[in-house]
């Protein structure tokens, strides 16, 4: 595994239900550390987005009796801030659990210039807030949008190792410029992920009735069946050792998807989705 210095990515990120901050010390000027409103400038373009706080209030000690108290829940927000600034270090090969594939990619981003990476972080974050206050304990593959990698076989790593009984991949789709909506990809039988299959395939329909129910993301009109797309070449679900999903949360090359996901309030919504499906699913299978 390729460990850089300059990344200040620690081996594995596990916050607890609480206090959770990101480890060392980060520089002044980040925006994500502030819960005020920042400026993120693409090559071409400025576009101007509320970054939720890293920060949380939530109780050390959770109280019995919440529906997530003493169970671990992972979240890996696809991609980094800047993952752009190294080629190299995204192109090295990593085994994705199937083949050998790019360690990380860029992510998408809307034609206004508002980046998948930065999606992914705010809805990883603020899903995260909601989880602790189920009582869950929380593992998180990043906890800033400033870096680079971690590579997408030590993103699995990492949710593995912190011992998650469930968990989603959260991304946004660079998809043909007409077409809409969300899908979640769901494993396909890789060895390592057998035994999560056909649980993998209940969340998923879980979440995929909570993201309709809760957001005014329609269903992918391009991308799978119903909502549903089977993936047999993403590290994050073919490593995956308990139910997981990944959820591509909206198209942002399509006009009308990119002004949702550009959004607080979907971003929120979007989370509040995913909270109250793995809450829904822990409650019933766990």
């Amino acid at each position: 595994m390729l460990f850089r210095i300059d990344c200040m990515w620690p081996l594995a990120l596990v916050l607890v239900a609480a206090g959770c901050t990101s480890p060392g010390a980060q520089p002044q000027t980040h925006p994500s550390l502030s819960p005020a409103t920042s400026t993120t400038t693409s090559t071409t373009t400025a576009v101007t987005t509320t970054t939720p706080s890293t920060t949380t209030t939530a109780p050390l000690t959770v109280p019995a009796g919440l529906p997530l108290s003493g169970k671990v829940v992972g979240i890996n927000a696809g991609h980094n801030g800047r993952n752009y600034t190294d080629p190299a270090f995204l192109g090295h090969q990593v085994f994705n659990g199937r083949s050998m594939a790019n360690c990380d990619t860029t992510g998408t981003a809307t034609d206004g210039g508002y980046t998948e990476a930065q999606f992914n972080f705010n809805v990883a974050t603020y899903l995260r807030a909601d989880l602790q206050q189920e009582g869950a304990q929380v593992v998180m593959t990043r906890t800033t949008n400033d870096g680079i990698g971690p590579c997408i076989d030590e993103r699995s790593a990492i949710i593995n190792n912190g011992n998650a009984i469930i968990a989603v991949d959260i991304h946004a789709d660079g998809g043909p410029a007409e077409g809409r909506g969300f899908a979640i990809l769901l494993p396909v039988s890789s060895g390592t992920n057998d035994g999560v299959i056909g649980s993998s395939r209940t969340f998923g329909e879980i979440l995929r009735d909570a993201f309709t129910r809760f957001t005014a993301m329609p269903t992918s009109d391009y991308d799978g069946v119903n909502g549903f797309a089977p993936r047999n070449d993403l590290a994050g679900l073919n490593f995956a050792k308990q139910p997981k999903v990944l959820i591509e949360c909206g198209n942002m090359r399509n006009t009308t998807d990119a002004q949702l996901l550009s959004s607080e309030t979907f971003q929120r919504d979007a989370a509040m989705a995913m909270a109250r499906a793995i809450t829904n699913y822990v409650r019933r299978f766990n």
